[in-house]
């Protein structure tokens, strides 16, 4: 799985389209639909903290696990901000590791996509299920198979914000449902003296994520040890259909191996 790396540095400014403060009261609620009010709540693949701050800011105490040092970075630079009582851990999704069981466990924009071989992600639902609460919830997003194949295809997508700009060539490959997206940023240098800060120094990066199903996600979670509860078209708060392009999931915790 990819790490961000010089993407991080704008990862904010190109997410800004993102609407964190509806899912964060959407997340809120569909937990406390489930009788989570409060208490410790883990944002896996948690990224820059945008939605890790805003769960805190309900009353939720935070945990954030990024496999990506520097967005991390950028998450502690935004807890110094707020003030917020948040634990970050670099770890990878697929093995992380904590210190108890947490009430709920949620993961937003796509993170569960990085994983592009099914029996990882099994093993991400697996350890989400051992660190959950008895009947805690695990509450996540996924692009499926449908956006990447006929939404995203093969297309290039470019964006200019003065600071920044990218060139996104998008990339995928049906038979095996991974989708490849190879990013070219370029990123104004600081000014360092008079007449300087119009360098832009360039940086290349490739990502991959895989295209699910819910069928395909439902099989995992109960593989996995998790009960699917319900299952929700993020962009439009209605019920899945096939031409849904990201899909909200809720689950339950179901017991431990022994």
């Amino acid at each position: 799985m990819e790490a961000y790396t010089s993407f991080a540095s704008v990862y904010d400014t190109f997410m800004d389209n993102v609407p964190y403060e509806k899912w964060g009261s959407y997340i809120c609620s569909m937990l406390c639909k489930y009788g989570i009010n409060d208490g410790i709540v883990l944002d896996l693949g948690c990224g820059t903290g945008t939605m890790t701050e805003f769960l805190a800011g309900y009353g939720y105490d935070m945990i954030g696990v990024d496999n990506s040092e520097d967005m991390l970075e950028l998450a502690m630079e935004k807890r110094l901000k707020s003030g917020h009582d948040i634990l970050y851990l670099l770890q990878d999704m697929r093995a992380f590791e904590l210190y108890g069981t947490v009430r709920a466990v949620v993961s937003v924009c796509d993170s569960v996509n990085y994983m592009t071989e099914p029996e990882d992600l099994r093993e991400v639902f697996r350890l989400v299920n051992n660190y959950l609460d008895p009947g805690g919830i695990f509450l996540f997003d996924f692009n499926t198979d449908y956006k990447y194949r006929e939404v995203m295809g093969d297309c290039t997508i470019a964006e200019d914000r003065g600071d920044c700009s990218f060139i996104w060539d998008n990339y995928y490959y049906e038979e095996e449902q991974i989708n490849e997206y190879d990013l070219t940023l370029f990123i104004r240098e600081a000014a360092a003296g008079e007449g300087t800060g119009q360098l832009y120094r360039k940086y290349t990066e490739t990502h991959y994520q895989r295209g699910y199903t819910l069928d395909e996600i439902k099989e995992l979670l109960q593989s996995a040890g998790l009960i699917f509860r319900e299952a929700h078209d993020m962009e439009t708060g209605r019920e899945v259909s096939e031409k849904s392009e990201r899909i909200c999931v809720i689950a339950e915790e179901s017991g431990k191996e022994i």
